[in-house]
């Protein structure tokens, strides 16, 4: 294997790890627990507004949840060779969308 895939591998994984870590951190923000409750003042005056928040941020959390997901996805297909290749038609996806969305899982045609 010539020096240039590996060397575009290691880019490849470096930036996903770097946005697993980041993803990883921001859920550690919302302070979201394993039963997905969240913390919240419980002195708090309003209890309408404290629900929304609630709600907002689970929204937020499931979101991050799902980009760990594929990020994860990403970094074991790394492992398994199969990375960049469209999940559904196994067609390589391109260079220039690997690079705007390393965690794709789709090529341009079978993006949803």
């Amino acid at each position: 294997m010539s020096p240039e895939p590996e060397a575009a591998t290691h880019g490849v994984r470096s930036a996903l790890e770097d946005e697993r870590a980041h993803l990883q951190s921001q859920l550690h923000a919302l302070d979201v627990t394993d039963d997905d409750s969240l913390s919240f003042d419980e002195n708090f005056a309003d209890s309408g507004q404290v629900a929304a928040e609630q709600g907002e941020a689970k929204s937020l959390a499931n979101r991050l949840r799902d980009q760990l997901s594929d990020v994860q996805r990403a970094l074991d297909k790394l492992d398994d060779g199969s990375y960049g290749k469209c999940e559904i038609c196994s067609n390589p996806i391109s260079e220039a969308r690997l690079e705007a969305m390393p965690a794709t899982r789709y090529c341009i045609d079978h993006a949803g």
